[in-house]
C-alpha cells in the first residue's frame, strides 16, 4: 500500500510539472486516501497487539 501511495504522489508531481491540473488533483486525492487508510490500519494493528498482550 505504501508503494501505491508513492506511485500516485510521483504521478501527481509529474502531472503538476507538465501543467495537467486535473490529473494531478486526482492522483493527489488517491494518494491521500491511501495514506489515511494505511494510518487507520496501522493504528488498528497496534491496538490489536496491545489487546493480545493484555490477555
Amino acid at each position: 500500500m505504501i508503494y501505491w501511495g508513492l506511485v500516485f504522489i510521483i504521478i501527481a508531481v509529474m502531472a503538476t510539472a507538465f501543467g495537467l491540473g486535473g490529473i494531478a488533483a486526482a492522483s493527489a486525492g488517491v494518494a491521500q486516501l491511501l495514506a489515511m487508510l494505511l494510518t487507520v490500519l496501522f493504528a488498528i494493528s497496534i491496538l490489536a497487539g496491545f489487546y493480545r498482550r493484555a490477555r
